[in-house]
């Protein structure tokens, strides 16, 4: 019996035969590149010339301020202001992590500021800001039911079952999102066509930047989300279907809508 003061022997690194052609583990590469918060204060030389700019920039903060999740977005725009004092305000504001392409009933553009939960919409050719979880337009769908469901073709195997778990949560909601983890559930590809066409598409579609890429598509049905996770080469590494009003991972948090109004304020007195 060996001496149990005495690690046994054949056990740790350096113990077991090397890969033959210097073969080594090919792990998955994980999301990196994460951004942080970074203000940009733009040099004036003209200080007056942008108290415009500056007023508008302490508004947007007093309303982040005031913003509550049962208020709703608040909405504030700038076409009064000069091109100059425009200018400033878009070079402050920049562009955050979450972009936003609604197709229709008209197409709207939405890129969120690099303060979290401030968006700059564009619609119609004119820009105005939203403060917010999620802007407004969002969660204007249109109300489109899953109906006549297509005969499965084919190697279809799992995907009736999905589509059954869907319509039953849709149906029967619990209060919370239901997530269905694809990437962990046995399926065919002829399964994810299926599910493609039967779910179809709503016409939104939202990427986060923040931690590797997360591509968001609203599917006909407007509380069925198709969310996907891609890490930072572009390899899907998450693919999920969520059943909720709007995805967690698409919404800015109320602490950050709260830091934001104070970044705005300091950003704002900086420029005096």
């Amino acid at each position: 019996m060996a001496n149990f003061m005495f690690p046994p022997q054949g056990f740790g690194p350096g113990t077991q035969p090397a890969a033959e052609d210097g073969e080594e583990l090919d792990y998955l590469a994980m999301p990196s590149g994460m951004q942080t918060f970074s203000p940009h204060i733009p040099y004036l030389e003209d200080p007056a010339a942008a108290q415009g700019a500056v007023a508008f920039l302490s508004e947007l903060a007093d309303k982040a301020s005031a913003w509550t999740v049962s208020g709703g977005a608040q909405a504030a725009t700038y076409d009064h202001l000069d091109s100059t004092n425009q200018g400033v305000l878009r070079e402050v504001l920049g562009e955050g992590e979450v972009s936003i392409v609604i197709e229709y009933p008209k197409r709207v553009e939405v890129q969120e500021s690099v303060f979290t939960g401030v968006w700059r919409i564009m619609r119609n050719g004119r820009e105005h800001i939203e403060i917010g979880a999620i802007p407004d337009a969002v969660l204007m769908a249109p109300q489109v039911h899953l109906s006549d469901l297509p005969q499965p073709g084919p190697g279809v195997v799992n995907a009736p079952a999905i589509i059954t778990e869907i319509l039953d949560q849709v149906e029967n909601p619990q209060g919370d999102s239901h997530v269905i983890n694809l990437t962990l559930l046995p399926h065919t590809p002829q399964d994810l066509d299926y599910l493609d066409v039967v779910l179809g598409r709503g016409g939104v579609t939202i990427l986060s930047r923040g931690y590797g890429n997360c591509r968001i598509d609203r599917c006909a049905h407007p509380h069925i989300w198709r969310v996907r996770y891609y890490n930072s080469q572009d390899i899907l590494i998450l693919d999920t279907i969520e059943i909720t009003d709007i995805p967690d991972v698409a919404c800015a948090a109320p602490e950050d809508i709260r830091d934001a109004a104070s970044r705005l304020k300091n950003v704002s007195e900086a420029l005096t």
